[in-house]
Parts: structure tokens; sequence; C-alpha cells
């Protein structure tokens, strides 16, 4: 009798880092999930054919700031975060950190206790938070109040490592000029993923950020000290280091093409630099204005701008940024894929299965060729779901 209660056929498969042609994703009992050639299975097994595209892992967020037509800055309940995750989950996204833009302590601490309980709730895709701010640079803040950054104070370090101890995974951007490299070690220390974003900083400040344990950054291009003939700023620190992370926003807006094309070359195509979409409310909904601090955000033509301009996060999906990648950028599929699955899972203190096919049915779902629709598979045991 075969162990196979499901094969999956006629797609393309990448598992996290390899793209697979002529196999079959199997699920065998428990839902484990595992690849062969198509070739070697047995006879008369179920199958379900599918019309080509990609069978992959679900995509993995790091910077999510809403979706469903809600912000994480202005509803820090589980409610909200199930809404926001229902709507990633709707694009395949397997997992997202919540991101909470600067704001107040308390509002800080209301978004913590959020993410807490909706982790202790099961609500899917939830897995842990990022603090973007409020220690930034007011010179580099972008769509983020400037009546609310202000610099790390013995308190908000406190708050900080309490969220540590509390979640499984911590993500925290801020300003070299807004934090000591002390306190960006006990952070790091204490398994916080430091990012450095929304920085004015120079070479040798970022330089000494990053030896002090900060290991990512926020946005690359955006929002931070540019890389010149003479001071070659956050950019360059980060473009040179092979121990240094950062997101990328693939819009086509917040960088050119030819900026990522030359990004890439700098640092040999390397993963280290994975996919964001710093996506707002508007994922996953129709909505066209909606609000960050009391200042509106305006939806237009694939942006999102403040009244004067500023770009305020994205109106982005992370399939139309694997597209980009490909076809505007010319990343390779296979790497573009890896952006968008185990590269941020890299910098995860908890990662489970999270970025690969693995058990569950949670992990997989089947792309078009063109990225432009997307599903979840349904690959439960049967047995199992009876029970």
């Amino acid at each position: 009798m075969s162990d196979i209660a499901k094969a999956f056929v006629g797609a393309k498969i990448h598992d996290g880092r390899t793209i697979y042609v002529d196999h079959a994703l199997v699920v065998g009992k428990g839902d484990v999930l595992s690849l062969r050639p198509r070739d070697s299975l047995p006879q008369g097994c179920p199958t379900e054919v599918l019309q080509g595209g990609m069978i992959m892992p679900g995509f993995v967020d790091l910077q999510v700031n809403g979706g469903g037509g809600l912000m994480f800055n202005d509803d820090q309940s589980v409610a909200a975060l199930r809404t926001i995750a229902q709507a990633h989950r709707a694009t395949g996204t397997a997992a997202i950190l919540p991101t909470l833009i600067t704001d107040t302590a308390e509002r800080t601490r209301r978004a913590i206790d959020a993410v807490e309980q909706a982790i202790a709730e099961r609500v899917g895709g939830i897995v842990g938070i990022h603090l973007e701010g409020p220690h930034l640079s007011v010179a580099r803040k972008g769509a983020h109040d400037p009546n609310l950054i202000r610099t790390m104070t013995d308190e908000d370090l406190a708050i900080l490592l309490g969220a540590a101890d509390r979640l499984p995974n911590v993500m925290v951007t801020l300003a070299p000029e807004s934090a000591s490299c002390a306190q960006i070690k006990v952070l790091s220390d204490a398994g916080i993923v430091v990012s450095l974003g929304h920085t004015d900083a120079d070479f040798a400040t970022c330089m000494d950020a990053f030896d002090a344990g900060a290991r990512c950054v926020t946005h690359l291009f955006n929002a931070m000290s540019q890389m010149g003939s003479r001071e070659p700023g956050l950019v360059g620190a980060t473009l040179m280091r092979d121990d240094v992370h950062a997101g990328l926003i693939a819009d086509g807006i917040h960088v050119h093409p030819a900026t990522i094309r030359a990004a890439l070359a700098a640092c040999g195509g390397s993963e280290r630099i994975f996919l964001v979409t710093d996506a707002m409310a508007t994922a996953g909904s129709s909505i066209q204005t909606f609000s960050i601090n009391g200042r509106d955000v305006f939806r237009k033509d694939q942006r999102l701008t403040l009244a004067d301009g500023t770009l305020a996060g994205a109106d982005l999906e992370m399939p139309r940024a694997i597209a980009v990648m490909r076809d505007q950028v010319g990343d390779s599929e296979t790497q573009a894929l890896r952006r968008a699955t185990s590269a941020p899972t890299a910098l995860l203190r908890e990662t489970g299965d999270l970025g690969r096919l693995a058990q569950g049915l949670e992990t997989a779902v089947h792309c078009s060729d063109d990225f432009t629709s997307i599903s979840r598979l349904h690959i439960s045991d049967p047995e199992l779901a009876e029970r």
C-alpha cells in the first residue's frame, strides 16, 4: 500500500532553495512533504495535475505595517493582527512581522502585548514583531512623525528586552544617532534583530554599529545616508559587509531596477538582500486613503504618499516584488524566490518550518508563471482532517 496521500505534478517546485522540474510534491501520512521525480511515483497514487506555474513555500515578510484596510499603529489588537495576516495570506505570505512605525511608548507596549496574545491564540502567520522606530534620525524620517522620534532611553531599552523575553522574534529598526553601540550590543545579545534605518549616519558610525551587533538594514537605499565619492554612508557600509542583511522594497518605485542590479553585483548576487513589502493598510484592500499618526496617505498609480509627496510605505504584495526582481532587475527566478522565502527566514531567531516546504498545509502555495495568480494548495491528509 502506498504511503502517499496525494501527489502534485505539472508545476515547477521551489523548496526555498532550488527549483525542481519534472518532480512531484508528495504529501505523505501526517502531511509530511517530500519531493520525488515524477516518473518515480507509484502507479495509481492519488494525483492532482497543475497547469504549469510554481509550487513554493509561503512567503516570509519581515516588514508589514498593515493590510485588509487596517494599520497596526491604529489598532494594536489580536483582531487587527488577524485581519492583517489574512490579507497577506491571500497573496501567498505565510508569515509576517507586524510592524509598528514610530509611536509612543504606550502604543509600543500595547503592540507587544497584542502580538504575544495573537501567538498564544495561534493566529496564523504572526511570528513576532518589528518595531520601526521611534529611535531614528529626524533628518531621514521619511513618513515617520518627527514629533515622536526620540533617543533611546533606559525605559525604551527595557521595553525591547522584555519583548525579546516574551516573543519568538523581535526586530528593531533604529538609527545609530539615536541609540548607542552599547545599547545595540545589549539588544543583539538578547536575540533581537537590530536593523539600521532612517539614519543619516556616516560610514564609520554605521560600521561601528554593525560591529556592535546590528546585522540588518531596513529598506536598502530608502531613508538612509547614500553612497558618495568621499562618504560611503550606510549604503556603502551595507554593501561591503558580508555579515549584514538588507530588506529591499522591489516595487520599481522605491528603488530603480538598475540600482538594485548594481547592489546585487556589489555583493555577488548574495541573498543577504531579501524582499519586504513595507505594506500598509491598502494590502488586500480597495481603500484609496488611510492615515498614519493623523496624517492622510493617498493611493495612486501603485504609490502611497503623504500630501507633500513623501512616500509612505508601499502599495506592494510579495508576488509583484518577485516579478520585479526577475523581470526588471534580472535576478534569476531561483534567487528571486529565495529572497522571499529562505533568505528572510535566516534572520529570525525561531523559524520552525518557515521558508521551506515542510510538514503542514500552511507552507505550500501555487503561483502562475507571471506571479499574477496565487493560491494555497490543499494538501492535508483526509484521514487526519476528519479527526
